[in-house]
């Protein structure tokens, strides 16, 4: 398996630093907006809503659906779907708003539950922390991570190789 360091490289390198945050007054950020009901699920990490965003996750990385599939991916998916699928949910950002592919980096929520902080916490995701987003809450999602593989939760009580590791 690649040195997670050695994956993530290009993919800090490509992110863009626009620093993003507080809400408008009118249900949008200097991001995007801070609402949209999320009517299509890529993966365990990315939605796409109403208005056209594409969303992706913040400190979280799930398995890949592409080529065959990563083990738990389909899983991920999943779950992510039965969460947000067709649902409103509310967006916050932190201080890059987008990612190389131009999709919206957010904390996501429906029904006042963090998506991004349950999927790591159920075994779904790993923490992908790039900063400078995320900072102030890289332990959280260390600590939920550490949790969910020592209790053998998702991916870590399913998958021989973790994306994680």
């Amino acid at each position: 398996m690649t040195p997670l360091s050695a994956v993530l490289w290009p993919v800090v390198l490509g992110f863009a630093a626009t620093g993003c945050s507080g809400d408008d007054g009118g249900g949008t950020s200097r991001c995007g907006p801070t609402s949209g009901t999320v009517v299509n699920v890529v993966d365990g990490d990315t939605v796409d809503l109403d208005t056209g965003e594409r969303i992706r996750y913040l400190m979280i990385d799930t398995p890949e659906l592409s080529g065959g599939g990563d083990c738990y991916s389909a899983e991920a998916r999943d779950f992510n779907s039965d969460l947000v699928l067709n649902k409103e949910v509310t967006l916050s950002y932190d201080e890059e708003c987008e990612d190389r592919f131009n999709r919206l980096l957010a904390y996501v929520s429906v029904q006042d539950r963090e998506v991004n902080s349950l999927l790591v916490e159920r075994g779904f995701a790993c923490v992908l922390y790039i900063p400078p987003n995320g900072s102030d809450r890289r332990t959280e999602f260390e600590t939920l991570e550490m949790t969910a593989q020592n209790e053998s939760r998702g991916m870590g009580g399913a998958c021989i190789e973790v994306a994680c590791d």
